[in-house]
């Protein structure tokens, strides 16, 4: 049983991957992810547990961020306030904090003696600090002490013993400054992500009995329903147009800004944007399975797949704080107590370097940033299911690619029959086109359209598809053979080998050889430029793997640029060939297969990183590949690869800075040349940078 919540008001990413953590750990819970650019926890329980998961839930939440809204999916009522008066408390706060903090520096209106000095100090501390302290001693007593709460107040209270009040008070004025700010970035960030993948539907104009139209939510309405769809209105559901002529904005899906006109009988998805005329369609499938629906789940399920760099960072921040707060412990005592010298100096060092440890430019960054790129990619129309798989696109060194329906266009056309042994064209063409009516392939569909006459499956029995080779069935009490020169040769069938070009598809009737069709099938038109970029991008090795003759394969490898060519191959023999270029690549770089997404799943599995193309709207190519292209063009994984690269590029920028800049302070503070105020300068400006920074992956790649 699956039970998701909205964490609404959730600002702190170390306190989202503590909460994480945590939720994790009660009993009978298993595969918790908890989303920080979308608030979502979704978690998985026994189907029989009774348990209020709601209620604890909630409180494992509340131990951390108290004021943190925890909704669940199927609760009515949203308090959408939570968040803003947070933020008006924080910034009357803030201001009345700054009002007494300024006058004590300034001496104004009035001179100020130490006592009264003193006296205005703690009035500004206690009107900044008092939220901090408070939520700090909470936190202790449920067992949560390294969090920036409890760093925060032992190094203000520490300065205030030692007699730096304005330094305590500055620290916690730029501690709460920073919170304010970095709240106002993290709610725009996550909001662009949002928008980024705002293809949800609001709700669907379902047609009732005496022809009105109702307005009702999109998931009340069943297949088989009838919608109207008005101009400028999104899709709600996949379905099949049955009156009605129009333009679509299909860009939220394929990140197409041509529109896509569609009439009569034609398949349309949900996120396309009506643009010219009044549709009416018949629902296909329900709200849950429709395109947009899942599109959206499976983006925002992206973040419990995360890159290595992520898993890095969350490791890393559990020990760092308490590593830096010990290291601080011992540069406030092992100075003075050895080597002599002013307690007070030392404290005050130490100080500096708790103030400095605070992860939270790194915890929030890194998280955003991976799934700023996954929402980015989204609106191109490329379709990543985890951090790890935008990581493993960013660096790809082999390409492997299927050539049907990939660098092909999957469209065949019949270009030649060579009927033998007393065979007509036509009577070829009949067995043909009866033996395929079973199959899907595009070459089967290619042949009936050439036959484009009605097929009679009475005449049809014993129907065996084999692997690699093609069909065997009984047609018209007549046994025949469909297929490659490897069912002829296996059957024993003394054939003619054609030197036409395209694919051959071999025919035997009665262990006789009744001849040969030839089908090709067209490149498609960014195959060769695809092949060009991925060189230009550093990618060592190209490849194409095909089940088809070794003449063709050839013809369109050297056409479209690809390094190798691997043909005649059977399915397994794809995936024997896939590990073999696997150990080729170099260490710490991916191997990448793409392919149709329905034929190739096993080579989709093994790979890296497997990337289905052409995939919108097929739920075989969603559910077998790591990546969707959402459109029929091999470009688009270049595109991909680009916003990996950048989204990576960004990521490691934040981590270097972040990390150096740590440092440094931590450094100067222990020899004693930062200062208090420098080092919360840093910390708040850091986290700011970093967020801003990350937004620089939305601005680019949107």
């Amino acid at each position: 049983m699956v039970k998701e919540f909205l964490l609404q008001g959730l600002t702190c990413a170390n306190c989202a991957t503590k909460i994480e953590n945590a939720v994790k750990k009660m009993i009978g819970v298993k595969n918790v992810t908890l989303n920080f650019s979308t608030s979502k926890l979704k978690l998985e329980t026994k189907k029989s547990d009774s348990r209020n998961i709601h209620k604890e839930v909630e409180q494992i939440v509340h131990s951390y961020e108290s004021d943190v809204l925890v909704i669940e999916k199927n609760d009515s009522m949203l308090n959408l306030n939570t968040g803003i008066n947070r933020k008006k408390k924080l910034f009357w706060l803030i201001a009345g904090g700054v009002t007494f903090f300024t006058g004590i520096l300034f001496e104004f209106p009035f001179y100020i003696n130490g006592n009264i000095a003193f006296v205005l100090f703690m009035i500004s501390y206690i009107l900044m600090g008092t939220r901090v302290i408070i939520k700090a001693v909470k936190n202790v007593l449920k067992g949560h002490i390294f969090d920036e709460n409890f760093l925060m107040s032992i190094a203000t209270i520490g300065a205030l013993i030692i007699g730096e009040y304005s330094g305590a008070v500055a620290v916690m004025l730029f501690y709460q400054v920073g919170e304010f700010f970095q709240e106002m970035a993290v709610t725009k960030s996550k909001k662009n992500i949002a928008d980024l993948m705002d293809i949800r539907p609001d709700y669907a104009n379902l047609q009732v009995s005496g022809g009105q139209i109702k307005k009702v939510s999109p998931e009340t309405v069943p297949i088989g329903s009838e919608i109207i769809v008005k101009v400028g209105e999104k899709i709600p559901l996949d379905g099949k147009v049955i009156h009605g002529k129009s333009m679509l904005d299909t860009s939220s899906l394929t990140g197409e800004s041509v529109p896509r006109q569609v009439s009569i009988s034609e398949f349309v998805l949900s996120g396309y944007v009506n643009q010219t005329g009044v549709l009416i369609i018949e629902t296909t499938k329900t709200f849950g399975e429709s395109t947009a629906s899942k599109i959206i789940e499976l983006v925002e399920n992206a973040a419990g797949r995360k890159a290595v760099v992520e898993d890095f960072i969350t490791k890393f921040a559990r020990y760092y704080t308490p590593i830096v707060l010990a290291l601080s412990i011992l540069i406030a005592t092992v100075p003075p107590l050895f080597f002599g010298g002013v307690w007070t100096d030392w404290i005050y060092r130490s100080l500096v370097l708790l103030i400095i440890s605070c992860p939270c430019a790194l915890v929030i960054s890194v998280p955003l940033g991976f799934f700023g790129g996954i929402g980015a990619t989204s609106k191109k129309g490329v379709l990543v299911k985890g951090g790890n798989y935008l990581e493993a696109l960013a660096n790809i060194d082999i390409a492997v690619f299927d050539k049907t329906g990939t660098l092909t266009k999957g469209m065949f056309k019949i270009t030649e029959i060579q009927p033998q042994n007393n065979f007509t064209e036509m009577e070829l063409l009949e067995v043909v086109a009866h033996a395929e009516s079973l199959s899907n392939h595009p070459i089967a569909l290619s042949i009936r359209q050439g036959y484009n006459k009605k097929i009679d499956e009475t005449y049809l029995n014993e129907y065996q598809e084999i692997a690699g080779h093609g069909i065997s069935v009984k047609f018209k009490n007549k046994v025949v053979l469909v297929g490659n020169e490897k069912l002829m040769e296996k059957n024993s069938i003394d054939y003619h080998v054609s030197t036409a070009f395209g694919t051959k598809v071999y025919v035997a009737v009665d262990e006789i050889f009744a001849g040969c069709i030839s089908i090709s099938d067209e490149i498609r038109i960014d195959s060769k430029d695809t092949m060009s970029s991925l060189k230009d991008m550093g990618v060592s090795k190209t490849v194409m793997l095909t089940g088809d003759n070794l003449q063709i394969a050839e013809t369109v490898g050297n056409e479209v640029g690809v390094d190798e060519v691997y043909a005649n191959l059977l399915p397994q023999e794809k995936v024997e060939q896939v590990e073999i270029l696997r150990k080729q690549k170099q260490s710490g770089k991916t191997l990448a297969f793409i392919g149709d997404g329905i034929n190739d799943a096993p080579v989709l599995a093994i790979a890296d990183v497997g990337i289905a193309m052409g995939g919108l709207g097929s739920d075989a190519a969603i559910e077998a590949a790591d990546v969707v292209l959402m459109t029929d063009e091999p470009s688009k994984l270049i595109e991909a690869i680009e916003v990996a690269r950048f989204t990576k590029h960004i990521v490691w920028q934040n981590i270097i800075v972040i990390l150096t800049v740590h440092i440094v302070f931590m450094f100067l503070g222990a020899i004693g040349v930062a200062s208090i105020w420098e080092a919360i300068f840093a910390d708040v400006g850091l986290t700011l940078l970093a967020v801003l920074n990350t937004w620089r992956i939305l601005k680019k790649c949107s």
